[in-house]
């Protein structure tokens, strides 16, 4: 099968938008749409962000998954023509999140963010030491530490704009030692 392609020829992550409450079936509809048009080469996995959660019933505690975001699904895929009109198209779907219809792909610490699967990110920098931006609108920049915020896993580093020293905090996902 060939594909007409005017995005990327590598996989990445995007936010499709859905009627919320849907967001099961959409996954379960857009798997068997895979299943029978043989796109397992172009869409590989769509999740439907949930968190497990402990409630109090009655006094018994009992275990449930919570959506993290109604309304929305991550598909890791290939984007092409035939894989955006499969998604796009698919009951329930509303559309991708990005301008118009054009899908914007999200960074790996956003997918980890919003999958609610963060991992433990180990950090070897301290206050004072030089490191550079790895993703983002900052990428590539270097900084100097000026604080560590390890509850909201965010760095501040000083940044040389007009002159003048301004502080930017990042994520710890989206640094690393120089």
């Amino acid at each position: 099968m060939q594909q007409k392609n005017r995005y990327e020829d590598k996989p990445a992550w995007y936010v499709a938008h859905t009627y919320s409450g849907y967001e099961d079936k959409v996954k379960a509809d857009i798997e068997k749409t895979i299943e029978n048009r043989n796109l397992q080469d172009y869409i590989f996995e769509i999740t439907v962000p949930k968190q497990t959660v402990t409630e109090l019933k009655n006094g018994k505690e009992k275990k449930s998954d919570k959506k993290l975001f109604p309304g929305y699904i991550l598909v890791r895929m290939i984007m092409t023509d035939e894989t955006w009109y499969v998604i796009r198209n698919t009951r329930g779907v509303t559309g991708f999140v990005g301008p118009g219809s054009n899908p914007v792909p999200i960074s790996p610490s956003e997918v980890e963010l919003l999958s609610g699967q963060e991992k433990e990110i180990v950090i070897n920098f301290e206050e004072g030491d030089s490191i550079v931006v790895t993703s983002g609108a900052w990428k590539d920049t270097i900084g100097k530490v000026t604080s560590i915020n390890k509850a909201h896993k965010t760095v501040t580093i000083g940044v040389e704009m007009f002159g003048r020293e301004t502080p930017v905090e990042l994520s710890f996902a989206d640094v690393k030692r120089l």
